[in-house]
C-alpha cells in the first residue's frame, strides 16, 4: 500500500517544466502574496453557527473547508513535486499547526492536525474532528505522532539534516508507507495554513517546509475593522488578510489568481458556499 494515492500529470507547459528544471529544492522558488479578504459576512456565519449549535466554531474550522473547495476547484494546486514531476493528489488534507508546551523542556514546541475532504464535510463534522486530532497532539496521546517526536529528540543534531532528507526521501520520492517505521502518513496533507490572528499577530509570511513536500503554506492574521469603499463612500468593515507562500516550480501567479476568486467568493456569501445554518435550538 503506497503513502499516498497519486495520479501523474503528464501535460506540463513549457515554462513548467523550466520552472521544475531551475530550481532543485523548496529553499529557492518561494512566491509570496496577499490576499484581503471582507470578513463581514463570515464572521457573523461563524457567530451565529456558534449560537445554533453550541459548538466552539473558529475562523480555522472555516479555513479548512474553504481551502479544501479552493483545492477541489484547482486540482493544479492539490499536487507535489516528485522526482522532478508533478503528480496530482487524490486526496485533499488541510494541515494545521498547533502550538503546545514541551513537558520535558518547557519550550513552545509545534506540532500539527491534518483535516482531509474537508470539501465534503459539514463545519459541524469539522469542529468535532478538529478538536478531537488537536485534543490528541495537546494530550499526546497520537502515538505515532508521540513515536515521531520521541525519534527526533534521540537522533543527533549532526544527523537531523540527514535523517530529514532521508524520511522525505522514501515517504514522497519513493512514496512509501512508513507508518510501519512510526511515521505518519501523509501526515501534512496538501497545504499547510496556520492562524497567527490568534497569537495576536497581524502579518507574517511562513516559510515552506522542504521536508513536508508540501507546495502551499497560508497564515491567517488578526480579523481587524478598517476603512473601506463601498461604492464610492468609506465604510468601516472587517478585514482579514491571508499571507500565502507558495512553490513556483508547481504553482503560479495564475493559479493563485483563481483560487482568491473562489476564496473571496466563499467570504463573500458563506451560507451558500459553506453549508446551510442550522434551525436555532
Amino acid at each position: 500500500m503506497p503513502n499516498l494515492r497519486l495520479t501523474q500529470k503528464t501535460n506540463l507547459s513549457s515554462f513548467r517544466r523550466i520552472a521544475i528544471g531551475t530550481w532543485k529544492t523548496t529553499y529557492d522558488p518561494t512566491v509570496y502574496g496577499t490576499l484581503a479578504l471582507r470578513a463581514d459576512r463570515v464572521m457573523a456565519y461563524v457567530d451565529e453557527l456558534r449560537k445554533r449549535t453550541g459548538q466552539r466554531v473558529t475562523l480555522s474550522h472555516l479555513m479548512a473547508k474553504a481551502v479544501a473547495i479552493t483545492l477541489s476547484e484547482m486540482p493544479d494546486a492539490n499536487a507535489i513535486l516528485r522526482r522532478n514531476r508533478i503528480y496530482l493528489r487524490q486526496d485533499i488534507g488541510v494541515f494545521f499547526q498547533v502550538a503546545l508546551d514541551d513537558p520535558e523542556t518547557g519550550e513552545i514546541d509545534l506540532s500539527g492536525a491534518t483535516i482531509f475532504d474537508a470539501q465534503k464535510k459539514s463545519l459541524p463534522d469539522i469542529v468535532t474532528e478538529f478538536e478531537t486530532k488537536v485534543g490528541s497532539v495537546k494530550k499526546r496521546t497520537d502515538k505515532q505522532l508521540e513515536s515521531t517526536r520521541g525519534l527526533f529528540k534521540r537522533i543527533p543534531y549532526r544527523l537531523l539534516n540527514w535523517v530529514l532528507d532521508v524520511m522525505g526521501y522514501l515517504s514522497f520520492e519513493l512514496n512509501l508507507d512508513l507508518r510501519w517505521a512510526g511515521i505518519p502518513s501523509d501526515p501534512f496533507g496538501s497545504a499547510m495554513v496556520t492562524n497567527i490572528g490568534s497569537l495576536g499577530l497581524e502579518e507574517a509570511y511562513v516559510p515552506l517546509v522542504p521536508y513536508s513536500h508540501v507546495p502551499l503554506v497560508i497564515a491567517l492574521g488578526a480579523v481587524k475593522e478598517e476603512a473601506i469603499v463601498e461604492n464610492g463612500e468609506i465604510k468601516i468593515g472587517k478585514m482579514l488578510r491571508a499571507f500565502a507562500s507558495f512553490d513556483h516550480r508547481v504553482l503560479d501567479g495564475a493559479h493563485a489568481a483563481k483560487m482568491s476568486k473562489t476564496l473571496k467568493r466563499i467570504f463573500d456569501d458563506p451560507e451558500k458556499e459553506l453549508g446551510a445554518l442550522p434551525p436555532p435550538k
